[in-house]
């Protein structure tokens, strides 16, 4: 679907992929943001939008009101959801697990928890459960395998141990998300980031 000479809606890729359109704010001109989340929210009922600013996520949140839509915000990460009253989301049965290895890293867990639920998922969390206090992230495992989650997300920065540590402990695929939680060496998500990737249980 073509939007005048703005954006080539692709409002059929859910269709294709299972996986909704979402509209990546960062560098839009905010009429053409409005307008592109107006006309996908009028065509699919939703819209989904990230990597808002503060005056995008304004903006937004003015043109589709609290009074006529259903809103759901993060707003560290600039995230919004947007979905009309009539439209009500398609449950597909699949069962996420997030946990974070501490509190800073809640925001980008949360957004992949609204993302999750936005595409029909349950979702179960559990955060600041990582390495320093290994203990934590037991009970809330478990939990998790008994209520039969298909699919892990560890959402850590500092050292990033966190989902080495949990693919080591279930028989189910773990996705190690870094942040650029920490500090000195790697403190903006490098070291978390490589040490994902050179996991031997990942």
């Amino acid at each position: 679907m073509e939007l005048e000479n703005i954006a080539k809606i692709d409002v059929k890729r859910e269709l294709r992929s299972s996986i909704p359109e979402i509209v990546y704010a960062r560098g839009k001109r905010k009429e053409h943001l409005v307008e592109v989340a107006r006309e996908i929210v009028k065509k699919k009922g939703y819209v989904i939008v990230t990597k808002c600013n503060g005056e995008q996520l304004a903006l937004l949140k003015k043109e589709f009101p609290e009074s006529s839509f259903q809103l759901r915000t993060v707003e560290e990460t600039g995230t919004i959801y947007v979905r009309r009253s009539d439209y009500e989301p398609v449950k597909t049965g699949g069962k996420v697990g997030i946990l974070t290895g501490g509190t800073a890293d809640i925001p980008i867990a949360e957004e992949a928890k609204l993302i999750a639920e936005c595409m029909g998922c349950d979702v179960y969390v559990a955060y600041d459960v990582g390495v320093a206090g290994i203990h934590r992230v037991f009970k809330p495992l478990v939990e998790m395998v008994r209520n039969g989650v298909d699919v892990v997300v560890v959402v850590a920065g500092m050292e990033g141990a966190l989902p080495s540590v949990v693919s080591g402990l279930v028989d189910l695929p773990v996705i190690g998300v870094p942040t650029s939680t920490g500090y000195g060496m790697g403190g903006v998500g490098v070291g978390a980031l490589l040490t994902m990737l050179q996991s031997c249980s990942l």
